[in-house]
This record gives C-alpha cells, structure tokens and sequence, in this order.
C-alpha cells in the first residue's frame, strides 16, 4: 500500500471513530432525558398532622389521621409551628346543619346592620324635637283636611236630601216614584261613604300618633348616645318604614 492510500484510510477509519462515539454520546443524552422526564422533581417538605384524642392521646402522622376525622386537626411545619387548621370532616346531617347555623347568623348580621341603617336614616330625618313635631303636625294636617271635606260633603248630602224627604210626604202609604227612590238611594249612599272615609281617617290618625310616639322615644334614646341598631325592631310598621327612608 502506497503512503497515500495509507493516509486515506487512516483518516477514514478517524471519521468512522468519532461518528461512532457521537452516537453513543447521543444515545446516552437521550437516555438521561427521558429518565428526567419520567422522573417528576421530588415533593417539598409535607405538612405533620396533629391532634388530640378524648383520652388525651396525641397523634402524629405526614398525612390526615384517620382517628382524628370528627375532630380538629392541627397542619405544623416542620419547626412545630402551625401552618394550618383542618377542620373536622362532617357527615351530611351535620354538614346540613352547619350550613343552616350559618344561613340563620348570615340573616341575623343582614337583620342587624338594616336595624342599624333604619337608626341612623331617622336620625339624619329628624336631628331634634322640634323637626319631629313639625312632621308629625304635617301628617296629622293632610289627614284634618281629609275629615273636613268629608263633613263639608256631608252637610251638603244633608241639604240635597231634605226636598226629597220633603217630596216622599207626598205618597204615605204609597210606593215611592223610581226616580225619587234612585235620588234617595243614591244621597244615602253618597253619605254613608263619606261617614266611612271619615272613620278612616280618625284611624289613620291614631295609626299616625302612634308611630311618631314610638319614632320620638326611639329618637330620644338616640339623641341621648344610645348605639344605632341596639334598640331592637320597632313594633309599628309604619315606623319601620319610615326609618328606611
């Protein structure tokens, strides 16, 4: 073999070398991925369970504790400070319950802070006295002229139906023309509905007297410090209403 035809073959058997070491150093790459892969990164550190049966017995264990189920479970780190409370796990009866405690307290919260907001919307309505009274004659006024056009009409009614009280002396013993029986009918009705209206009014009157009775106590416990929403609920339900306006 000639120098040359040496020198070929030995940079040829070279390249051949280094491929094959190539794909070796390859395969083992992929090798070591594939195991990354498959190999998920390790957990951090878990919590320690804790807890104290009825007998006094404490348990510890890295994950819940099965015996301790009905019971609070305490999430420590690993320096035994607390990281963490489990609650116990509640069966569907109780977790019903709970929710019902929780539903009843949400809707004493809802009814307190309303309570609250109705004491401080009648303050901010009737900062003294004298706006109260002034309020309460301006109720009361709406209503007195309510009755007084109701007795006015009535008066009225009165006059129109003596001509035809008058008239039915006409026909004693005898049955009323229809048109003087309508009239008659018609002016008893007409009174009979005012004598109604002004019935309602005198109630409406005592309904009104009552609620400013009740508004200006609560309003004097108020003015005198007394904590908005500490009163309880007012009885009438006129004065409810108006404190949430």
């Amino acid at each position: 073999m000639s120098a040359a035809s040496a020198m070929v073959a030995s940079r040829t058997f070279q390249r051949m070398k280094w491929s094959a070491c190539s794909a070796v150093v390859l395969a083992l790459g992929c090798v070591a991925t594939a195991q990354a892969i498959a190999q998920p990164p390790s957990p951090g550190p878990s919590g320690i369970y804790s807890c104290t049966l009825p007998d006094g017995r404490r348990l510890t264990s890295d994950r819940p504790i099965a015996e301790c189920t009905s019971r609070e479970q305490r999430i420590l780190n690993a320096d035994g400070s607390q990281r963490a409370v489990l609650p116990p796990f509640l069966s569907p009866e109780e977790r019903a319950a709970q929710e019902a405690k929780e539903r009843r307290l949400a809707a004493e919260q809802a009814a307190k802070n309303d309570a609250i907001r109705r004491d401080r919307n009648l303050v901010l309505r009737f900062p003294n006295a004298q706006v109260h009274q002034q309020a309460r004659a301006a109720a009361l006024d709406d209503v007195k002229k309510g009755i007084e056009l109701s007795e006015r009409r009535i008066k009225e009614l009165a006059l129109e139906r003596k001509p035809l009280l008058d008239e039915t002396e006409f026909y004693k013993g005898k049955p009323l023309p229809p048109k003087l029986k309508l009239q008659l009918d018609r002016n008893e009705a007409a009174s009979t509905a005012q004598q109604q209206l002004i019935g309602n009014s005198r109630a409406e009157m005592v309904r009104i007297n009552a609620r400013y009775d009740e508004e200006l106590a609560r309003l004097k416990r108020l003015w005198g410090g007394a904590a908005p929403g500490s009163l309880g609920v007012m009885s009438t339900p006129e004065a409810a209403a108006s404190g949430s306006r």
